[in-house]
């Protein structure tokens, strides 16, 4: 009985650190870098047509040259957030 009690509440705290896509965006996200939409900021012109809780990339070449793909969510407030950062290899295996 206390082991399937001591389980159970394992459970029920990992579950609590779970978060789903409803709009928790507590977490600063990703410091901006050249070429980043919020770089100098968040944008004057706010994305009002996208709901909030949307996404969107957006790609640029950094200071060092290296392709970079940035994935940002738009925040209730209408701030964007940048969730994700890749870096593109510059030597593909694949290339001929």
């Amino acid at each position: 009985m206390k082991q399937s009690m001591g389980l159970g509440l394992v459970f029920a705290v990992a579950l609590m650190g779970c978060t789903t896509g409803s709009g928790n965006y507590s977490s600063a996200g990703l410091a901006p870098i050249p070429g980043s939409i919020t770089y100098n900021g968040q944008p004057r012109a706010k994305l009002t047509k996208s709901p909030a809780g949307s996404s969107f990339p957006h790609s640029f070449t950094d200071q060092w040259g290296r392709e970079v793909e940035e994935i940002y969510i738009i925040r209730p407030d209408r701030s964007l957030l940048i969730a994700e950062r890749h870096y593109r290899p510059i030597f593909s295996l694949d290339d001929h």
